[in-house]
């Protein structure tokens, strides 16, 4: 039989600090009820302190990771790391965790496709697997949103938390692991969902800082109306690309962005709630740590040969669905 790239075990950490919907109240203009009523979002976890990159959350996840699955650091070949908020422009968040984790002898890279890059470097990190070159495979999702979150900002400011998961790619020639994703990109979305400053185009100056310009913009009406539509859309499709009726999926683990999305993406599916991974009340928006945090969450309830469908979709436009078989 092929090799498939497996999913063999999850590790997870978010901060300690709780920042709550009633904490919020005191910062802008809001409240508890509208915010939950709106995004489904109760609370979300900050990464406080100097010096505290993404990097510190994601090498907790990947030493949780190691430990819970008995994995020798000298033994990981690759080390993804999915994050839109890296510790600094260079070098890669990846770098610094393997070496903060004792990764030896992997190579390890930065993905970024806002908040689907969780799921374009899972199925990168699979290629790796599949093609036969490599054996374990590390996919970190990891992002500090405080870090561009504008505390003023009433929209937007009650959307996003911080948090790392990671999971471990190992191959399966007895059909687990990735069978199948739909990926897509529409670069005209970068209109609706961008940071306008801090990147070579617009390099941080004090205008570029005065004027707010390396917080979060969305636009968002605009975004909420293409992420209903694309991200069912792509789920929809890996289900009937694989035959598989609302009955077979045993799980829908949606990216965490808003109740009101994930609620649309499972009706488009027919997939009933009760089969719908949900954290977002406890963790807000954490851009790619979402999905990996919902496997982390819910992995008691998991069972070997579970349909699992991933769906994502974030800024730029970036959207996209994996279809796997849960391995243990």
């Amino acid at each position: 039989m092929k090799t498939t790239a497996a999913i063999t075990g999850v590790g997870a950490y978010v901060p300690d600090y709780v920042l709550t919907n009633l904490e919020l109240e005191k910062l802008v203009d809001t409240t508890d009820a509208w915010i939950t009523s709106r995004t489904g979002i109760k609370e979300r976890r900050i990464l406080k302190g100097e010096n505290q990159g993404t990097s510190v959350m994601g090498a907790k996840a990947v030493q949780q990771l190691l430990a819970k699955t008995n994995t020798n650091p000298d033994d990981v070949e690759l080390l993804i790391c999915a994050t839109t908020t890296p510790d600094l422009l260079f070098p890669a968040t990846a770098n610094i965790i393997s070496n903060a984790v004792g990764l030896k002898k992997a190579f390890s890279f930065d993905m970024n496709a806002a908040c689907s890059t969780f799921l374009f470097a899972l199925v990168t990190g699979a290629q790796y697997i599949q093609a036969g070159t490599h054996k374990k495979v590390i996919v970190v999702g990891a992002d500090k949103m405080s870090a561009i979150v504008d505390y003023t900002d009433r929209a937007n400011c009650i959307l996003f938390g911080d948090g790392a998961a990671a999971v471990l790619l190992e191959p399966s020639t007895d059909g687990f692991g990735i069978l199948d994703q739909v990926l897509r990109t529409d670069g005209s979305g970068e209109a609706y969902l961008h940071q306008k400053a801090g990147g070579s185009r617009r390099p941080p100056t004090p205008e570029t800082i005065a004027a707010k310009e390396h917080y979060i913009y969305q636009e968002g009406a605009s975004v909420f109306k293409f992420a209903v539509t694309n991200m069912a859309d792509v789920a929809a499709q890996v289900m009937e690309r694989n035959h598989l009726s609302k009955e077979d999926v045993a799980w829908l683990v949606p990216h965490q962005a808003n109740k009101r999305i994930i609620d649309a993406t499972a009706n488009r599916m027919g997939v009933g709630a009760e089969k719908v991974m949900l954290n977002i009340d406890r963790y807000g928006n954490t851009t790619n740590a979402t999905i990996p945090l919902c496997l982390a969450d819910y992995e008691p309830q998991l069972k070997r040969g579970d349909n699992l469908i991933l769906a994502a979709f974030g800024g730029g436009f970036t959207w996209g669905s994996v279809y796997l078989k849960w391995a243990y």
